[in-house]
């Protein structure tokens, strides 16, 4: 017979209901000759009212004498079958009276689950109180692990699903706790590289996080796992567990798993009190929930280092530096999108021309290494064909050719900004990008409206729309992620952005920083902002 089995057929608390009180003995005699704990009541109304006392243990089953002085036994049956809290318990019906076929039946089909004619065999109804015992720890066995699968479902998809290392580790140390039912600690290597010690007092409770000691994970690790591959659970001592984290609040030996999916990899680790741990079930929950949580670290991990270097990538196809011209002031602004969010196209240029100086800022569609590398394309070339001498518009044409002949079905917004010679007239090309905005030093700010299409479609760019400007006029150029807001109107947005553009501070730094304070946080996309002061009085 294996663990389980040999669990399922111990003894255990039984509830005998009998109102003659030899039978009462003698049945209590079997019963406690082989190790069960008996509870005793004379009538229906008083089996009933100790299986509803707080104060009296739930037994594990109830034997029930069929004629009974206040009412049958069918009836104290039903009602223990009606009862949520006892509704599991299996009954054993005893009758020397009703002993037919029909009272069989009877008894059976309002909720008993055996039903044994006396005189009993002493033998025939033990191992009857066997069976039901058996029966019935299987049956909630099943039931708590069918529970516990669906609680790891959830935490797995919790830690799948984490946008950051944060939440994956609120999300791993959570689910932990709520799997087990009971307080949780995890230690994890942040994509970072910071060891963080996690701990969730209870289920349902928000874990608390805190930095780990840089040697904590190989040391756990060499205690299960070592330098293999796969999750492994083993119980760590009281005493042991202290030594590596004294301020953790788990105080009693724990089921500590270990995982890992690489080898040279850090792995994940989980500990719950060694006690929660109940069979093969609770420790193959346990390995797999740390195996989920290994799978879903490496993914973020991975994430996270490609994230940087397509973010390093992108930077060096970005100016390193903005032309000094005199009498002209520059000022930009550049934040790539939260670190959860694919990296974008969006890039700036400034420089000098035949004509001028030209201004650009621009946004390839789509989010992905692809449009970051395409921008590059795309400003490079941008600067041959300006300092070609070619006008705006003509620059658009060029680009709009080059893009479908490299990028088939890729789209650019661009828009173009020269700045005459002498400071006092800006010629516009916009490829479909948002309207540049125009401070005079007096006079409300007004969105530079005229446009063309997006590049990518093949069509027409119309000459540049020319503004004549006065001295110490401020032009911003900017990308949509820093206006666009998602459920509003992107007129509001951009009406919004004009009156704080207006109300702003003069000087162009200070300018863009209130901006992006105001309008840059927590932005999905990224955000560029190019801003121009022409001849300061």
């Amino acid at each position: 017979m294996n663990d389980i089995a040999t669990r399922d057929s111990a003894p255990g608390t039984i509830l005998v209901i009998d109102d003659d009180e030899t039978n009462l003995y003698i049945l209590s005699s079997w019963l406690k000759r082989v190790g069960h704990t008996v509870i005793r009541a004379g009538d229906g109304a008083e089996g009933l009212a100790l299986l509803a006392s707080p104060d009296t243990p739930l037994p594990d089953a109830a034997v029930i004498d069929v004629h009974l002085p206040d009412m049958t036994g069918y009836e104290v049956c039903e009602r223990v079958k009606a009862d949520a809290r006892t509704a599991a318990l299996p009954v054993i019906h005893v009758s020397a009276v009703a002993i037919g076929a029909d009272d069989h039946t009877e008894g059976l089909r309002r909720g008993a689950d055996a039903y044994l004619d006396q005189p009993i065999d002493p033998g025939e109804f033990l191992a009857t109180i066997t069976a039901a015992l058996r029966y019935a720890r299987a049956r909630r066995r099943a039931e708590r692990l069918a529970l516990r699968l669906t609680t790891l479902n959830r935490a797995t998809l919790d830690v799948y699903r984490a946008v950051g290392f944060h939440s994956f580790a609120a999300s791993a140390t959570g689910g932990a706790a709520d799997l087990m039912s009971c307080p949780a600690t995890a230690i994890f290597l942040s994509p970072q590289g910071q060891s963080v010690h996690s701990h969730a007092a209870a289920p349902g409770t928000a874990p608390v996080a805190s930095p780990a000691g840089p040697e904590l994970l190989a040391q756990l690790a060499s205690f299960t796992l070592g330098s293999g591959t796969g999750a492994e659970v083993r119980v760590m001592p009281a005493a042991r567990w202290r030594a590596l984290l004294p301020l953790d609040p788990l105080g009693t030996d724990v089921a500590l798993v270990v995982a890992r999916t690489k080898r040279n990899r850090p792995p994940v680790c989980i500990a719950v009190p060694a006690a929660a741990v109940d069979g093969t079930d609770d420790r193959e929950l346990l390995q797999q929930l740390a195996s989920a949580c290994a799978l879903a670290l490496e993914a973020l991990r991975t994430y996270n280092e490609e994230h940087t270097l397509a973010l390093a990538l992108q930077r060096t196809f970005l100016p390193d530096r903005l032309p000094a011209l005199p009498g002209t002031n520059l000022a930009v602004r550049y934040r790539p999108a939260s670190d959860h969010a694919e990296i974008g196209g969006d890039f700036y240029e400034a420089l000098r021309t035949p004509q001028g100086l030209l201004l650009a800022i621009g946004d390839v569609a789509g989010h992905s290494l692809v449009a970051a590398t395409v921008m590059g394309e795309i400003r490079h070339a941008l600067r041959a064909y300006a300092l070609e001498g070619h006008p705006p518009h003509r620059v658009l044409e060029r680009l709009d050719s080059l893009l479908a002949h490299s990028r088939p079905g890729l789209t650019v917004t661009l828009c173009l900004v020269l700045v005459d010679r002498d400071g006092l007239r800006v010629q516009v090309a916009n490829g479909g990008h948002m309207p540049p905005l125009l401070l005079p030093p007096d006079g409300p700010a007004t969105y530079l409206e005229e446009h063309g299409p997006i590049l990518g479609l093949g069509l027409p760019h119309p000459p540049p729309a020319v503004h004549t400007v006065a001295p110490g006029s401020r032009v911003l150029l900017f990308t949509d992620g820093l206006v666009e807001v998602r459920g509003q109107d992107l007129d509001d947005s951009l009406a919004a952005f004009r009156t704080a553009t207006a109300s702003g501070p003069r000087d162009l730094e200070k300018l863009c920083d209130t901006l992006l304070r105001g309008f840059g946080e927590e932005k999905e996309d990224d955000i560029a902002l190019l801003a121009v002061e022409l001849s300061p009085s």
